[in-house]
């Protein structure tokens, strides 16, 4: 028997937080109904301390409202909405229930805009920085069509899975980019603080030393006294192509490199992909029209040559042609997504098809990126250690060097 933190609600909307001895999750669920609550959210001890302390850099980087507490928003709506709260009422709860000043006050400006007959949609489009293209389309989707509940439900999904897969990547990435930094820091020190105090020792000795030492001497010295002006053109040159980059043509040339470079760009290519099939199949599930969710999900990718291509598929299907055809002309999708799109057409699937794609190079994305990071990681330490061995050996040439000289 486990110990179970929950949040419930009751029909009339009240809110209450307690402890419950339970074997699983489910049996807190079922004696919560039994006790005519509605569930909204239910944690294994220590499980909420865990989600905020377990990166300790998103706290400091977090956005105001974080894609977490979207999730734990559109959850717990989704539990008020199918318990039988009206909107105007889940709103209310939802206000004092969740997490964060800032998304407090989103919420009770929603819930005024809604009481003062606005839809959900039209109010949630005006705080696009909390609900993206993405979310907007399907909410309205679901209110035209009177399934906001399984809206809701496809849109937890969604964002389970895009969540999911942020996480898992940041996790492969942060022991490479740690050890990575560790490297670049302890190399700066060694010729920036130790080489020239070995300098000084040898300066004095009238004997050539090592070509070696000669050479890690000079780098040294010239990196202590011009790093700064190596700095300055690395800022410059960082700002000055991050200014390219926004542009349309720069813009345009950093897409299509990153499809196509090296090793990296295969990996570049299937989150693309799992990314336009995922939108598309969840804005399908949740109701919104081809040509309008073909729409969204061309502003939500985040690569203009796949932008281009899902353009070029929106136009064929308003001459009512098929998909496959412009994605296969663009060369950027693998040709299973494409068989697997081709099949789901035919088949009056397509939406489900595009979540097994999405499924598909979600999986592949983990797995490259695991072989990659178990690649990388070796690569790593020994070019760190044959960095620092090149250092030691050529100091201890030099102090052998000394030793030789005649008494």
């Amino acid at each position: 028997m486990a110990m179970f933190q929950y949040r419930a609600a009751d029909h009339s909307g009240k809110v209450v937080d307690g402890a419950m001895e339970a074997e699983a999750e489910h049996g807190v669920v079922s004696r919560l109904h039994d006790m005519g609550f509605v569930p909204l959210r239910i944690s294994a001890p220590g499980e909420a301390a865990s989600r905020t302390t377990s990166n300790p850099v998103a706290l400091f980087l977090r956005r105001k409202v974080s894609e977490q507490q979207l999730l734990h928003f559109t959850q717990e709506l989704s539990t008020l909405l199918g318990a039988g709260l009206p909107l105007d009422r889940s709103l209310s709860v939802l206000a004092n229930l969740v997490e964060g000043q800032e998304f407090k006050k989103i919420v009770q400006r929603l819930l005024e805009e809604v009481r003062a007959g606005k839809s959900l949609a039209a109010a949630m489009s005006e705080h696009k920085e909390v609900f993206p293209k993405l979310y907007v389309n399907m909410i309205r989707a679901g209110e035209s069509g009177g399934i906001m509940d399984g809206v809701l439900r496809h849109l937890v999904e969604y964002l389970e899975r895009v969540i999911s897969l942020k996480e898992d990547l940041k996790s492969a990435l942060t022991y490479p980019v740690l050890l990575a930094t560790v490297a670049g820091v302890s190399l700066i020190i060694l010729f920036v603080y130790v080489i020239p105090k070995f300098a000084l020792i040898f300066k004095d000795i009238n004997q050539a030393l090592p070509w070696m030492t000669t050479l890690l001497i000079g780098f040294s010295s010239g990196l202590s006294q011009y790093g700064w002006i190596a700095l300055v053109l690395i800022i410059v040159g960082g700002v000055g192509g991050s200014f390219y980059v926004r542009s349309p043509e720069g813009r345009l040339q950093w897409d299509h490199w990153r499809l196509n470079v090296w090793v990296l760009g295969d990996l570049m290519r299937q989150l693309e992909v799992a990314r336009f099939a995922r939108t598309l199949g969840a804005l399908l599930k949740g109701g919104v029209p081809l040509l309008e969710a073909l729409g969204t999900a061309q502003g939500v990718v985040g690569n203009r040559l796949v932008a281009r291509a899902i353009a070029q598929v929106q136009s064929r299907v308003r001459e009512g042609k098929g998909m496959v055809g412009p994605l296969t002309e663009s060369g950027l999708f693998p040709a299973l997504a494409l068989h697997m799109i081709a099949v789901g057409q035919e088949t009056g699937r397509l939406e489900g098809m595009l979540v097994s794609v999405a499924d598909h190079y979600d999986q592949e994305v983990k797995r490259t990126t695991k072989r990659l990071t178990s690649l990388l990681e070796p690569l790593l330490i020994l070019g760190m250690g044959l960095a620092i061995g090149v250092v030691v050996i050529s100091m201890l040439m030099a102090i052998f060097s000394i030793n030789d000289l005649p008494m």
